[in-house]
């Protein structure tokens, strides 16, 4: 490696990658003081934490249903109060 100023040197990211030991980040040495204390339940792979609440088709339907209808009405008001 040629000579290399401090400057350099510091920004010098193959050097700071090759490093034998790296420091964990401050995320991970928190989360491993806390789970040393308190491990945290096992937990599947990208498991939903609770599963929503299914509703009805028919109540779906009937809602969408509804909002047309008030959007048909609002307008059909809206162009009978309006002058020529």
């Amino acid at each position: 490696m040629p000579e290399q100023n401090d400057w350099e040197r510091e920004f010098d990211h193959t050097w700071a990658n090759s490093a034998e030991h790296k420091e964990p980040s401050a995320r991970a040495r928190m989360l491993a003081a806390r789970w040393k204390e308190n491990p945290p339940n096992p937990a599947p792979f990208r498991a939903d934490p609770d599963p929503a609440p299914r509703r009805s088709s028919w109540v779906s339907t009937a809602v969408v249903l509804g909002c047309v209808a008030v959007v048909i009405v609002l307008l059909g008001y809206a162009q009978m109060r309006s002058p020529y």
